[in-house]
């Protein structure tokens, strides 16, 4: 088997669907990428037996083979080689030769019989939804995940599918995000959860476009297609949190800042806090908000003030300042609105305005104020 593809282009390819592989696998094959080669179209496969990616691209070929090719050596070898035409010559004992201009690379491969086969979208449900829709959703939700796996149903984002809207949900028990876009219709009431991994490889492989996604998912995994790839994930099997309950309805007091003063503020104050708890205490009066954060242990302090919108009792509450920076992140208006009732319940983070078809909710979980 032989076939003819651009260097550059390969590695591309290959740098997007590299992220599948762990670097410490239980089967040495799963080290490796596998090449199928119909006609003129490769497909590169890879999986770590939880996530599997595909992608395709046009080469010159004149017959059909696979082979298993270990993805380190090709990927350092492909960083180092300038754009230009390669040979791969696949040889019976499934040795890998390369060719280029100048140089002649030889590889040894693995049977392609041995790479775990790909989950099957069978009794499956479909919808489409743009490029542009899921990636938001993504990157409002991913960094509210949580990382023990002594509670796997958190270490996922929560897909909440209705006929008339696409709620994402992400919580570690200290916040929560919520995140719905009430213009996509899915085709029926249902829910599932996405592990963390597959949703970072989409969040780095995904267009920003209107582009139609195709996304099918049945009781055990989820299928992505999109342009010339695909992405295959087991579901987390675990039953998520209800969320509605945890989300205050009476939270009478809002505070209004200006969301990069705001977290510039607590960026700078944050650095004086004690590390383990990155506590930063906002004293709210009037139109005047201060931040302060101490370090018993160091000696550290540190006290800055800025301006608000507040309407409401005169108030004393500390957040984990690492929290609140990123979930500012997540907000793209210039201002948000903060609603706060009593110091030991939750508060609510929101952008001002609201986009069209489109809600944001973040909360998170106050601390204990040291006195």
């Amino acid at each position: 088997m032989k076939f003819i593809v651009s260097s550059s282009q390969l590695l591309k390819h290959l740098q997007q669907i590299s992220g599948v592989i762990n670097a410490n696998t239980v089967l040495p094959i799963l080290e490796d990428f596998l090449f199928t080669i119909e006609k003129n179209k490769l497909t590169i496969m890879a999986t770590d037996l939880e996530t599997v990616m595909k992608i395709s691209m046009e080469v010159q070929a004149k017959d059909s083979g696979k082979v298993c090719i270990p993805a380190k050596i090709l990927l350092d070898s492909l960083k180092n080689i300038p754009e230009q035409p390669l040979t791969f010559n696949i040889e019976k004992n499934y040795g890998v030769e390369i060719t280029s201009d100048n140089g002649k690379y030889k590889v040894m491969g693995e049977n392609p019989d041995n790479f775990p086969k790909e989950p099957i979208a069978d009794e499956a449900n479909d919808f489409s939804l743009p490029s542009s829709v899921l990636l938001t959703a993504i990157n409002k939700c991913l960094f509210a995940v949580s990382n023990d796996d002594l509670r796997p149903a958190m270490t996922g984002v929560f897909f909440d599918l209705s006929p008339k809207a696409l709620t994402c949900v992400a919580t570690d028990a200290h916040r929560l995000v919520r995140y719905s876009r009430l213009d996509v219709e899915c085709p029926e009431s249902s829910s599932f959860i996405v592990p963390k991994k597959p949703l970072n490889l989409l969040k780095n492989a995904l267009p920003a476009t209107d582009e139609a996604l195709h996304l099918s998912y049945n009781s055990n995994h989820l299928f992505v297609q999109f342009q010339d790839s695909e992405l295959v994930c087991r579901l987390i099997d675990a039953r998520f949190p209800d969320y509605k309950v945890v989300i205050p309805t009476d939270n009478p007091y809002k505070l209004i800042v200006n969301k990069n003063d705001f977290q510039n503020a607590l960026r700078r104050v944050s650095v004086f806090s004690n590390k383990s708890t990155n506590q930063v205490a906002l004293n709210i009066s009037g139109s005047e908000l201060q931040l302060s954060a101490q370090d018993v242990d160091f000696s550290f302090e540190g006290n800055e003030r800025m301006a608000c919108q507040y309407d409401g009792e005169d108030l004393q509450i500390a957040f984990n300042a690492k929290f609140l920076i990123e979930m500012l992140s997540a907000a793209d208006n210039a201002e948000v609105v903060i609603e706060l009732s009593t110091p030991t319940k939750a508060g609510i983070v929101k952008p001002t305005e609201k986009v069209e078809k489109e809600e944001l909710l973040m909360l998170v979980m106050p601390l204990m104020i040291n006195s």
